[in-house]
C-alpha cells in the first residue's frame, strides 16, 4: 500500500508540471484557432458570394428567365471587350519600292532564271547608253516554211495568197494543178506544205520555192523549181492503193452496237449495219447474245501507210439453227439485197401531197350539187400549185380532162390497184408513161366540180372504189437474169475476204524500195532501243 501511494505521488509530481504547461499554452492556441476560423469563414462567405453572382450561366437552360438574360448580357459584354482589343489590319512593307527605270529592269533581268525565248540573258551587264544605236533593219530568215489548210468554200489560189504567195505565182500554181486534178475536187481540210524563199529586195514578196500536198488518196502533187531562178514545175506521184475490203466478225454479246465498235467497226458502218438489219427483223427481239455479226466495209490502204474506211458493203448475221441473214449493197441507189436478190421492203406514200385530210371516204352532202352522194375518195387540203406525187410505182392509164374530176391522172399499179388524182391545175405526165414512187405527176388546182384548191384522191381494186386510207403499199425489188448472176458472183467474192486481211501493211514493190531515200546513220539514233 505504501509503495502504491508513493508511486501515485510520484506520478502526480511528474505530471503536474506538464499540466501546468498545458494550461499556460491553451490561451495562445485558442487565439490562433480563432484567427484561422475567422479567415475560413470569410473565405467561405466570399466563395458563396461569388457563387451567388453566377457570372456565366448556361444559355441552354432556363431560356427567357432573368438568369438567362443576365448571362446573355455577360456574353455580349465580353464579346464587345474582345472586339475592342482586336488588332488593326495594315500593310507590311517588305522593302522600299525602287524607281521604274529601264536600266534597273535590265539589271534585274540579267539575274533572272527564265527561258531564252522570253528574253533571258546571262551575267551582269550595263543598260544601253546613248552610244547604242538600233539596227537599220533586222536580218530576215532565208526561208519560211508553213502549213496552209484549204477551207470549206475556199479556193486554192486564195489559200496560197493568204499564206504569202504572190498573186501571179498563186495563179500559176492553180493552173498547173488544175491540169492534174480538177480544183473543185480538192476536199476541204487538205493541208499544203509551202516553202517561201528569200526576198529579192526589201518589201518584195517572197518567191515560192516549193509546195506539196495530197490531192487524192492515190495522188500526191509537188510544185518546185529545178534551180533558184527557174520556172515552177509540177510533179505527180501516183501512190499505190489496195482496196481489199475490211471484214469484221464477232459475237453479239450484251450489246450488238458495243460489240461491233469494240471489234473495230467504224461508227457509221455500225449504224448502217443496224439499219439494214432492222429492215429484215426486229433487232431487239430476234438477235441473241450468241449470234455472230459479220460486217464488211469498203477499205483503202495506201503504200505510204494511210488508211481510209468507207461505206458498209455487207451485213451478215449468223443465227445458228435459225438461219443466216446475208445482205449486200447493190445498185446505184445503194439498196441492200439478200442472197436471193430480193431487196428491202419499202412502204408506199400514204398521202400524195403534204397536207391534212379534209374529207374522208363515204357518204356525204356534195358541196356543189347539194345532195348526198357517195364520196369515193379522200380530199387533202393543199395550196394551189403544190406538187402531187404517185403513191407507188405504176403506169399512167389516163392523163387529162375527166369530167367533174377536172384535170386528173389515173395510174395502174400491181395486183389490180388503180389510183386517180383529181382537180389538178396542171398535169405533169403523159398517158402510157411509167412512174416511180414519189415522182411528181401534177400540181394541186381547182378544176372540175371543186370549191377551192385541193386534191381528190381515189383508189380502186378491180374497178371497185375502196378507202385509200385503209391501204399501204409495200414494194420489194427483185433482181433477175444477168444482173442476178453478177450480184451472186460479187457476193461470193465478197464473202471470201479473210477477216482482218485489210489491216496488214502493204509490202513495198521493187520500184518503191528503189525510190526510197537511204536512211542516214544519224537518224538511226532516234530509234527506240530494245531492252533485254
Amino acid at each position: 500500500m505504501a509503495e502504491r501511494q508513493n508511486d501515485e505521488q510520484l506520478h502526480f509530481v511528474l505530471a503536474r508540471p506538464e499540466s501546468a504547461h498545458a494550461h499556460s499554452a491553451a490561451p495562445r492556441a485558442s487565439a490562433g484557432n480563432k484567427h484561422a476560423a475567422s479567415f475560413s469563414s470569410l473565405r467561405d462567405k466570399v466563395y458563396r458570394r461569388i457563387e451567388s453572382f453566377d457570372l456565366a450561366p448556361d444559355l441552354g437552360a432556363d431560356i427567357g428567365s432573368r438568369r438567362w438574360f443576365r448571362g446573355l448580357g455577360t456574353f455580349v459584354g465580353l464579346s464587345i471587350v474582345a472586339l475592342a482589343f482586336w488588332p488593326d489590319f495594315a500593310p507590311l512593307e517588305a522593302a522600299s519600292p525602287l524607281p521604274e527605270d529601264a536600266s534597273i529592269r535590265s539589271e534585274y533581268r540579267s539575274q533572272m532564271i527564265m527561258p531564252l525565248g522570253l528574253g533571258a540573258d546571262s551575267g551582269r551587264r550595263m543598260g544601253p547608253t546613248d552610244l547604242v544605236r538600233p539596227l537599220a533593219q533586222a536580218p530576215e530568215r532565208p526561208q519560211l516554211q508553213m502549213l496552209a489548210t484549204l477551207g470549206r468554200g475556199d479556193s486554192l489560189d486564195r489559200t496560197l495568197r493568204r499564206a504569202g504567195v504572190g498573186g501571179d505565182e498563186a495563179d500559176l500554181v492553180a493552173s498547173l494543178i488544175s491540169g492534174a486534178v480538177p480544183l473543185e475536187e480538192l476536199e476541204p481540210g487538205t493541208q499544203i506544205d509551202i516553202t517561201l524563199g528569200r526576198r529579192p529586195e526589201p518589201g518584195a514578196t517572197r518567191p515560192l520555192e516549193k509546195l506539196s500536198f495530197r490531192a487524192r488518196f492515190d495522188l500526191e502533187l509537188k510544185v518546185d523549181r529545178l534551180d533558184e531562178a527557174g520556172p515552177l514545175n509540177l510533179t505527180r506521184r501516183i501512190i499505190r492503193v489496195d482496196e481489199t475490203p475490211l471484214r469484221i466478225r464477232g459475237t453479239v454479246g450484251d450489246s450488238l452496237y458495243r460489240s461491233a465498235r469494240a471489234a473495230g467497226a467504224p461508227t457509221s458502218a455500225v449504224q448502217a449495219y443496224l439499219k439494214a438489219l432492222g429492215e429484215q427483223l426486229d433487232v431487239q427481239r430476234d438477235v441473241r447474245a450468241t449470234d455472230t455479226f459479220d460486217i464488211i466495209v469498203s477499205h483503202r490502204r495506201a503504200a505510204t501507210g494511210e488508211r481510209q474506211a468507207g461505206q458498209l458493203l455487207f451485213a451478215g448475221l449468223e443465227r445458228g439453227s435459225r438461219g443466216a441473214l446475208q445482205l449486200m449493197r447493190w445498185g446505184s441507189e445503194g439498196d441492200f439485197f439478200d442472197a436471193d436478190g430480193i431487196g428491202e421492203e419499202r412502204g408506199g406514200l400514204m398521202a400524195p401531197v403534204p397536207g391534212r385530210m379534209s374529207s374522208s371516204f363515204g357518204m356525204r352532202r356534195h358541196p356543189i350539187l347539194g345532195y348526198k352522194r357517195m364520196h369515193s375518195g379522200v380530199d387533202f387540203k393543199a395550196s394551189y400549185g403544190t406538187p402531187i406525187v404517185a403513191v407507188t410505182d405504176g403506169r399512167v392509164t389516163g392523163a387529162g380532162r375527166m369530167g367533174g374530176c377536172g384535170n386528173a391522172v389515173r395510174i395502174r399499179h400491181a395486183n389490180g390497184i388503180d389510183t386517180r388524182y383529181c382537180h389538178m391545175s396542171r398535169v405533169a405526165v403523159d398517158r402510157g408513161a411509167s412512174v416511180r414512187r414519189g415522182q411528181v405527176i401534177g400540181y394541186v388546182g381547182s378544176t372540175g366540180l371543186s370549191t377551192g384548191p385541193h386534191l381528190h384522191y381515189e383508189m380502186y381494186n378491180g374497178g371497185r372504189a375502196i378507202n385509200p386510207a385503209s391501204v399501204s403499199f409495200v414494194t420489194r425489188k427483185q433482181l433477175s437474169g444477168a444482173e442476178l448472176e453478177r450480184f451472186r458472183s460479187t457476193l461470193s467474192s465478197l464473202r471470201s475476204v479473210e477477216e482482218g486481211a485489210a489491216l496488214a501493211d502493204l509490202s513495198p514493190t521493187s520500184d518503191e524500195a528503189a525510190s526510197e531515200e537511204p536512211e542516214r546513220e544519224i537518224d538511226k539514233l532516234d530509234r527506240p532501243r530494245p531492252i533485254g
